[in-house]
């Protein structure tokens, strides 16, 4: 269940970027904290055309291990992985 909700978080931080919208409004568990570290390394490694939260979830558990370590520290606070 953590894992689920970990990964939902992270997809819901590329999501929000994808949007671009202002009014876009992120999952609670998106903290940020976890957007602050995750941003830049999600949207360089999943964010291609079309992202879709199925597409960017997978993506994160693929190359959990290339993001950056503030990205993975701040995923395995949220029991990413347990």
């Amino acid at each position: 269940m953590r894992v689920k909700r970990s990964v939902l978080a992270c997809a819901g931080v590329i999501a929000g970027t994808a949007a671009l919208a202002e009014d876009f409004k992120l999952p609670p568990e998106v903290t940020p904290q976890l957007r602050a570290a995750c941003e830049t390394d999600v949207r360089r490694l999943c964010i291609g055309k079309d992202p879709t939260v199925a597409k960017v979830k997978r993506c994160v558990l693929v190359k959990y291990f290339q993001l950056g370590k503030k990205c993975q520290v701040e995923l395995a606070s949220l029991g990413f992985g347990q």
